[in-house]
């Protein structure tokens, strides 16, 4: 990622995807400039931000709108729009900057990207440009003009348009994708079928012994070099002219890149050989050779590794293609008194959905008819059906089974669930980590770099090396040119952040920031908030102790009537218990609550009182009986209940919030990974402290709000260093954004959080673990891939520069070269699909 350096003293709050936000009116002269404006809020901040825009050199006329929030600013063509951003900000306000995401083609390595980023930079109004050559996108951020971008990377050499999201667009999209796929296939399998004869007229003697001999009595060796020229002539320019088409202007611009090292090194040789074939008399005697069959070889080489890098590519974004081939293509949906079919792009926010059995929910909604259990395994990655039923919320794209379910559509198009899901992994998927910052310092000037080294390798061997010193230095010049893999280090990070962040959106765990799966890998300690994280979130009966003379079924019947007349947490829980269990809730009558210790009510003809040890105290009541399991319950955490049926003591109640069945698990892989684990709670000591020692956390910090919580994240950072925070998202959004990496429990309807860099759409624990042991090996992928990329480069140059000739006698065909180069490539995508494997049994195999 490259970021401007103008931009250093303007302080910029990115929000998420604010599109077009700088519009240029199509007038020849004085254009009209509309730039939105945050932070005004009286008729007074109107007139601050016109003076301060009025200022700016080139501005005519500015009009500044409060309702709309919005300047229109009549200036010249060229005004400076920083200027104007710039003169906003020290105005007090704020010019929320846009993000607009390119689709770049025409890059083929490293060097590429670093000329896209380069030339996005010089537009007026970047602030940051980010490209990604496995996504071949560019994402903008700024105040800058589309059109403005996109001549931008024109003038650079290369092809951009705006990314449009549409699932049509995305089809479109992956056409183009499979037609360039075709095209590569089809030039591999062309210049393979016109390279193997050269191949074979010229190194046949290397293969089968007396094969020159043959081809002197056949044909003749002149004919035999003619044959040779018009074959590798339609090689190059058949199959092989996309090399030239974009290398040479590439050169031209002083800018080259992959194309043109192919194109000098193949045109060299082709060009040296046809002075041999046609005016030998020009080279010093005993250099008359032809490398035919090294130009066609290197071209059919080339085109196998970019045929094959391909479709490697294609099988990256396997992830993102799964999951919109999860949305449903119709719906049925109730209008006008009848059940019609239309497209869920047709479907409207409060439309009647009904989804059969079998049928994929079409759009996100709440149910509000029939039941039935629902796969929601390709969301949360969890594969035990879901039980909905009239108010259960079902999410677009997940799979109805038995039952018929009737709901009404809350969100449709972007704003279902499966949709942010779409683009949470497509920003995490085209993300720079930091790591990638050196590599790119490296690869800008990686190409130029190279044609040096091919220049000087040229000259030593002219100069210094042996006779024909022509001939060995064209071939291993040529050589250099050929061996040398920028692709490669393109390829390194981006190839292995689009599958580790694929597999995260299979197994449930959702990076919003890439930057995440790499710090992910450095921490040390993991504070969880308790409620709704470590625990279900919501009050349930855990324990019912009834007295000897009483029966249970009955005693709980008459507990919930009770509590059915009141709304306090702990009272719908004890009811929902009752209900669960099937019970039939009678009626109760004269409900009273007293002084906030207990309430009673008349139940069938008997007196039903509930309340704490003292109200049964005041009562008369002897609570010994219970002693023993109040002690038990007061030891996890629990405050009793009592219940008095008739005057007598009935049953000891407790009410809590229940721990999530995968918990303990959870935190013990948390500890095989060698990591302290915190509980960050605001509930009271004793209760966080009996959580703690019963799932074995390291240690607690209670009693805090939530904005303790941001103190209490920040003291454990200084104790131990790199800390992720685990919350629901809600109250826990400070201690989120505070931590280094925040990581929030969604469970559907917090998908969206702001807070979070990681989302566990699981909606427990499990997703922690499985979201570091990815870092750890998505991470482990890409330093394998660099030393690949960077080890070969750093090795094979010099081999191919000929460095061994003079000890060891060995040079580095052109031929083996361009097999080199085209497979160094593929190593590293295969190296990097190797992520797709990845499983949560590996946990334990990726501590640091």
């Amino acid at each position: 990622m490259m970021v401007s350096p103008t931009l250093d003293h303007v302080e910029y709050h990115f929000q998420s995807v604010i599109m077009n936000n700088v519009e240029l009116s199509d007038r020849p002269s004085s254009p009209v400039i509309s730039l939105p404006i945050q932070g005004m809020n009286c008729a007074g901040c109107v007139g601050r931000v016109e003076a301060a825009l009025g200022k700016v050199e080139g501005v005519d006329s500015v009009s500044v709108n409060l309702a709309t929030e919005r300047a229109q600013i009549r200036a010249h063509r060229n005004v400076d729009k920083m200027a104007l951003v710039q003169a906003v900000e020290k105005a007090g306000y704020h010019v929320p900057a846009q993000v607009i995401e390119l689709e770049v083609q025409g890059m083929n390595c490293a060097s590429c990207v670093g000329r896209v980023e380069k030339a996005l930079l010089t537009v007026p109004g970047v602030a940051e440009a980010s490209v990604n050559l496995a996504t071949e996108r560019a994402t903008v951020r700024g105040v800058a003009e589309s059109g403005l971008l996109i001549e931008a990377v024109a003038a650079a050499g290369y092809k951009a348009r705006s990314v449009d999201t549409t699932s049509q667009a995305m089809d479109e999209a992956g056409e183009r994708r499979d037609a360039e796929q075709s095209r590569l296939k089809r030039d591999f399998i062309l210049a393979l079928v016109l390279a193997l004869p050269v191949f074979v007229l010229e190194m046949g003697s290397h293969l089968i012994p007396g094969m020159h001999q043959w081809i002197d009595a056949a044909i003749g060796m002149q004919q035999s070099w003619y044959l040779q020229f018009v074959l590798t002539l339609a090689v190059l320019a058949i199959p092989g002219r996309r090399f030239y088409q974009q290398g040479f202007p590439a050169l031209f611009r002083l800018a080259p890149d992959m194309n043109s090292l192919v194109a000098v090194g193949t045109l060299a040789a082709f060009g040296y050989s046809v002075v041999a074939t046609f005016a030998p008399s020009l080279l010093p005697s005993g250099t008359v050779n032809v490398y035919y069959e090294a130009a066609a070889v290197i071209v059919a080489l080339i085109l196998m590794g970019r045929y094959l890098e391909a479709r490697a590519k294609g099988r990256t974004t396997q992830a993102i293609k799964r999951l919109v081939g999860l949305q449903a293509k119709v719906a049925h949906v109730q209008r006008d008194g009848r059940t019609i079919d239309i497209p869920i792009s047709d479907v409207v926010v409060g439309d009647i959905v009904e989804v059969r059995p079998g049928q994929r929910v079409p759009v996100d909604g709440a149910v509000i008819e029939g039941s039935s259990f629902v796969d929601e395994s390709m969301i949360t990655g969890e594969p035990i059906p879901v039980e909905k039923a009239p108010g259960s919320k079902v999410v677009g794209g997940t799979v109805n089974q038995q039952g018929a379910l009737t709901f009404r559509a809350t969100a449709v198009g972007a704003d279902t669930m499966l949709a942010q899901i779409i683009r949470m992994v497509e920003q995490a998927q085209g993300a720079k980590l930091p790591i990638q910052a050196v590599v790119d310092k490296v690869t800008l000037w990686f190409v130029p770099a190279v044609m040096l080294a091919a220049l000087l390798t040229f000259l030593v061997w002219l100069i210094f090396g042996p006779s024909p010193a022509l001939t060995f230095a064209l071939v291993n010049a040529v050589a250099v040119l050929i061996i040398a893999c920028p692709c490669a280090m393109g390829l390194a990070t981006p190839t292995s952040i689009m599958v580790g962040t694929g597999r995260g959106a299979e197994m449930g765990v959702l990076f919003r920031q890439g930057e995440a799966l790499q710090q992910l890998k450095d921490v040390k300690v993991i504070a969880v908030d308790k409620t709704g994280t470590l625990t279900q979130g919501r009050p349930a009966l855990t324990d019912l102790g009834i007295a000897e003379g009483f029966d249970r079924t009955d005693a709980l019947a008459k507990v919930a009537a009770v509590e059915s007349r009141s709304e306090h947490p702990i009272a719908r829980a004890i009811v929902e218990a009752a209900r669960n269990e099937n019970l039939e809730v009678p009626v109760a009558s004269g409900f009273q609550s007293v002084s906030g210790i207990g309430v009673y009510a008349d139940v069938e003809g008997v007196r039903v009182q509930i309340g704490a040890a003292r109200y049964m105290r005041d009562l008369g009541l002897d609570i010994e009986a219970f002693a023993p399991t109040a002690q038990l319950l007061a030891g996890q955490g629990k405050s009793p209940l009592y219940a008095a049926i008739d005057g007598r003591l009935a049953a000891i109640i407790a009410v809590a919030d229940p721990i999530k069945p995968s918990t303990p698990a959870a935190i013990q892989a948390l500890h095989q990974l060698g990591l302290k684990v915190v509980m960050v709670t605001g509930d009271n000591t004793q209760t966080a402290q009996a959580i703690a020692k019963q799932l074995g956390i390291d240690d607690v910090v209670a009693e805090v709000l939530p904005e303790g919580k941001v103190e209490a994240v920040r003291h454990l950072k200084d104790i131990y260093g790199t800390l992720a925070f685990v919350g629901d998202g809600i109250n826990d959004a400070p201690a989120l954004a505070e931590a280094d990496i925040g990581m929030a429990i969604g469970t559907g309807t917090d998908i969206a959080m702001e807070s979070a860099d990681v989302v566990l759409m699981s909606g427990d624990m499990q997703g922690v673990p499985r979201a570091i042991a990815l870092s750890h090996a998505t991470i482990r992928n890409i330093h394998q891939n660099l030393f690949w990329a960077f080890a070969y480069n750093t090795a094979l140059i010099p081999v191919a520069a000929g460095i061994l000739y003079p000890a060891w006698g060995i040079l580095l065909s052109p031929i083996f070269a361009a097999g080199a180069m085209a497979l160094s490539s593929v190593f590293v995508l295969g190296n990097a699909l190797r992520l797709r494997q990845f499983q949560v049994s590996e946990t334990r195999a990726q501590q640091a």
